[in-house]
């Protein structure tokens, strides 16, 4: 059986996530959220006392990272890290700047690299990330690049963690948007950018759900 892949890439607060996981529901395809991977190996670091500008020390720990993730009957994807579901202590606000310098760590990504691609193998997937479609799934069958302006990520962010009762200001969220905006883009393996045949799609000015309409589109024109 050949499994399709939809490879969908974009900045911080760009509505990824929430978007990849309704477009997988409506197509019946398994939702892979890639920065939760990189969050918990954050955590593993954080847990370990390394300071996220020391970020290339978690190398030396790949040998004993032991990292999972499964899809349970909630449909939710689950993370866990030596056993543990950190499924929740990873989207802590703090965990976002341990994610964007982890991530920078070549050979992190080069561990963390097969276990997105067996996915892929195995699945119909619908996959977000910065670097799907550039690196992890260079050939998928749908290739998307969703941003929006930093304001309006750091506005839909900071409405998310004021939700999950995280106490933090617009401002704070803001600054750190555009900080692993920076990180994100010039880091020397695989950098954020959009594929050369990826679609863009801006959601700045318009909500979630013309958003979902656009990528449904993009799909229907792209997959037999």
């Amino acid at each position: 059986m050949e499994y399709k892949s939809i490879a969908l890439d974009g900045p911080s607060g760009a509505g990824k996530s929430t978007l990849a996981k309704r477009l997988a529901e409506e197509l019946g395809f398994l939702y892979v959220d890639t920065g939760a991977i990189y969050r918990t190996a954050g955590l593993y670091a954080q847990r370990k006392g390394i300071a996220p500008s020391e970020a290339q020390k978690i190398a030396e720990f790949l040998p004993v990272l032991h990292i999972t993730l499964s899809h349970g009957d909630d449909h939710r994807q689950h993370m866990y890290l030596d056993g543990e579901d950190v499924s929740d202590l990873i989207r802590r606000h703090e965990i976002s700047q341990y994610a964007a310098a982890v991530s920078a760590v070549p050979a992190v990504r080069a561990f963390l690299l097969e276990q997105q691609r067996a996915l892929a193998q195995n699945h119909h997937v619908v996959m977000d990330g910065r670097d799907i479609g550039t690196v992890v799934l260079p050939h998928a069958d749908v290739k998307i690049f969703l941003t929006a302006s930093p304001e309006a990520r750091a506005r839909r962010r900071f409405d998310e963690l004021r939700e999950r009762g995280q106490d933090v200001s617009y401002e704070t969220v803001l600054r750190d948007i555009l900080a692993r905006d920076e990180a994100d883009t010039t880091r020397a393996d695989a950098p954020l950018k959009q594929a050369d045949d990826a679609v863009l799609i801006d959601t700045t000015e318009i909500n979630l759900d013309a958003a979902l309409a656009r990528l449904m589109q993009t799909v229907r024109e792209r997959l037999p």
